[in-house]
């Protein structure tokens, strides 16, 4: 009879418990790529992690009525809109989740903030500085709502723990700074002009697309921000044929008709950090043989990190201090439940793909939310990477010559 009512008692206070939790309506605007792999998240946030909030998809806004009712079909959305201003007068809506080309980033997020809407936005924050100095602006003026630069690879286990590991001073006195982002997608000639390749849409190549990641991702583990760049960018090939169908990374050529290509295909550069060490970048689409390398490599006094998110759940850690008759670099298999956002997942070597920093970063934001504690990448964290990416383009265009960043 006592194990019968403690048992009644344990499963009203989980109901009282579920009824307790606010309801946050999601919207998000845009659903190609990025779009699939936001939807995944909010689909399995809730479900994974005992959030202090519970999630609604509400709807998801394309510009086509049909494609976009067969994306929440499929994505799970409940509801569409074609216009994304209907969505900031709703009052089902509380987020706004913008994974639209960066042509579009300024002026939605800042409708959106100055609706009420809390935003989380896709990387690079904007298109120009110009037009995230605006964001920065809008979200300073409505502190009431949270504001978020969707950097996910921040929330790889692996690349979390390396930060854990430097601000803990296991590398001691940072030196170097190795970084690279590496993909091969556009090697061939006849891959069509999409619109990652046109500056108007995507404001810059593959410095803004995947360099951007590298950029927030060292500063983020080294708690070292890049203060002057040179750097160098080039275009390999400069016409395409003018696509057809595309859906994220695929697409087919429409006929015999080119475009001209407006965005960098490559970038390399170096710089210097405010905590005194020196950085390598490389950020490039015709790296034939790497599919999604993105890499660091931190040298310091008393020890090393190297990570590369195709072994994604590996970190390997060089010890200094070590004696030399056993010292070498170890392999950290990140997969335990000591390690960052781990406990929710598998047991101990069962290992987590692309799509579950995702879901972490979406858990982060809605707890700052509910919790009214500011998440990061703040804009004005996606600022400062886009002051990188634009002293990167000046220095190119002066062949090099260095540029500061203020």
């Amino acid at each position: 009879m006592r194990l019968w009512l403690a048992l009644g008692i344990g499963i009203q206070e989980g109901i009282q418990k579920q009824m307790a939790k606010k309801t946050l309506g999601v919207a998000m605007i845009g659903y190609a790529f990025m779009g699939k792999a936001h939807s995944q998240a909010w689909r399995n946030v809730g479900r994974v992690y005992d959030l202090p909030a519970e999630i609604k998809m509400v709807a998801v806004c394309g510009r086509n009525a049909a494609n976009t009712q067969e994306a929440a079909d499929r994505l799970g959305w409940d509801g569409i809109e074609t216009d994304w201003k209907k969505l900031l007068t709703r009052s089902d809506i509380d987020i706004i989740d913008i994974c639209t080309p960066g042509d579009s980033h300024a002026e939605i997020a800042i409708a959106a903030l100055n609706a009420g809407k809390h935003v989380v936005c896709e990387k690079p924050l904007a298109n120009t500085v110009a037009e995230a100095e605006q964001m920065v602006a809008a979200a300073n003026a409505n502190k009431q709502v949270k504001n978020m630069v969707a950097f996910n690879y921040r929330r790889v286990p692996a690349v979390s723990l390396a930060k854990k590991m430097i601000s803990e001073g296991k590398l001691g006195r940072i030196f170097h700074i190795r970084a690279r982002y590496l993909q091969d997608w556009i090697v061939d000639p006849n891959f069509p002009l999409v619109w990652r390749l046109e500056k108007d849409k995507a404001g810059s190549g593959a410095l803004g697309d995947i360099g951007a990641h590298a950029i927030d991702t060292t500063q983020f583990v080294t708690g070292q921000k890049l203060v002057g760049v040179s750097g160098l960018t080039e275009t390999f090939i400069k016409e395409r044929p003018l696509p057809g169908d595309y859906s994220g990374l695929q697409a087919s050529a429409s006929g015999n008709k080119m475009g001209k290509v407006t965005v960098d295909d490559a970038a390399v550069f170096i710089g210097k950090t405010d905590g005194g060490a020196l950085a390598t970048y490389e950020a490039t689409r015709f790296a034939t043989g790497s599919k999604n390398d993105m890499g660091f490599e931190i040298f310091g006094s008393k020890g090393s990190l190297k990570f590369s998110f195709e072994d994604m759940n590996e970190l390997w850690f060089f010890d200094n201090t070590e004696g030399g008759e056993t010292a070498g670099f170890q392999r950290i298999l990140v997969t335990e439940g000591v390690h960052p956002y781990m406990t929710a997942w598998w047991p101990p070597g069962h290992i987590i793909g692309y799509e579950h920093p995702f879901t972490h970063e979406m858990k982060d934001f809605v707890e700052s939310i509910v919790n009214n504690t500011n998440p990061e990448p703040s804009f004005a964290d996606g600022l400062q990477v886009q002051k990188v990416l634009d002293a990167v383009e000046k220095s190119s265009a002066n062949n090099g010559t260095f540029q500061s960043i203020k």
